[in-house]
């Protein structure tokens, strides 16, 4: 599932590249045909981000809002050309050409086309794809957790709730109500990162740690934001390897990496186990106390 910066990433791309122009607005594959028409026509005026949900803006006071879910991804064409999104094969990784590309045909899968003044946007696979009123969109925006990529988001709320829950810290950080845009991997590697076991209850963990936790993952998303890519590991756990160059080898800790060596404590220890239906790595050795 595309985590919180590849959320942001697609908010910051609209905002660039379709607000402020006259959209035009279909959905080839039909599910979304009622919605579409409601939009075509109208003006984007703002496009934003909160965890893993998407929202535009209109003029008409309606709003799109996507949820990408474990498969959906958008392919953008035109002056601009990129794919965002799922599915991915290892890790996190998004695909970009500067190259300008002629509109195609959709496939018969799109749920949304949306043509600009000079770049269009395909969308499919998403597990949310609907037009709401703004006041839809805001009872959306208040069921999520604070999102540590967004300037004005409230971490005392995840404080409050981590501190009153014995659910295992692995779990609540999956947990889109309580911290948004967290995903399995920066979960894992949040964890690792703070030398925390996922199996610890939240309400056992000070509220020191749990200000860590949340200061890291707002470095680490920021990192996704800028690089387009999950990369989690420091300067000196890949020496002479730089950001630009980590992905994929040299960017995680324990991420897919059971059954190799621990980059920190050099032991066979990451080992990968369910927690509430999604699989959890971590490193027995480095989180074991």
């Amino acid at each position: 599932m595309p985590e919180g910066h590849s959320i942001h990433r697609i908010a910051r791309h609209f905002d660039e590249v379709f607000v402020n122009q006259t959209l035009q607005l279909s959905s080839p594959q039909g599910r979304f045909a009622d919605g579409a028409k409601l939009l075509d026509g109208h003006r984007a005026v703002a496009s934003e981000a909160y965890g893993k949900h998407w929202f535009l803006y209109f003029d008409n006071e309606l709003v799109l809002n996507v949820h990408l879910g474990m498969y959906g991804a958008w392919t953008f064409g035109g002056q601009q050309q990129s794919s965002i999104g799922a599915p991915r094969k290892i890790g996190e990784q998004e695909d970009h050409n500067d190259a300008a590309v002629e509109l195609t045909e959709p496939r018969p899968t799109t749920r949304v086309r949306i043509i600009g003044d000079h770049s269009w946007a395909d969308l499919v696979g998403a597990s949310v794809c609907r037009t709401l009123t703004l006041d839809e969109a805001q009872d959306v925006i208040d069921a999520i957790g604070p999102d540590p990529l967004r300037a004005d988001a409230d971490p005392e709320r995840f404080y409050d709730a981590a501190a009153k829950t014995r659910r295992r810290i692995g779990a609540i950080l999956m947990d889109q109500k309580v911290i948004g845009g967290i995903g399995n991997i920066y979960r894992a590697e949040g964890l690792f990162r703070q030398d925390l076991n996922p199996h610890t209850p939240a309400n056992a963990i000070p509220r020191e740690i749990h200000e860590a936790i949340w200061e890291d993952q707002v470095h680490l998303l920021h990192i996704g934001v800028e690089t387009g890519r999950i990369i989690t590991t420091e300067p000196e756990h890949r020496p002479g390897i730089p950001l630009a160059e980590a992905f994929p080898a040299h960017a995680n800790y324990v991420y897919q990496r059971q059954g190799q060596q621990c980059l920190v404590c050099g032991k066979d220890a990451i080992v990968v186990e369910p927690l509430e239906a999604r699989k959890l790595y971590w490193c027995t050795a480095c989180q074991g106390g």
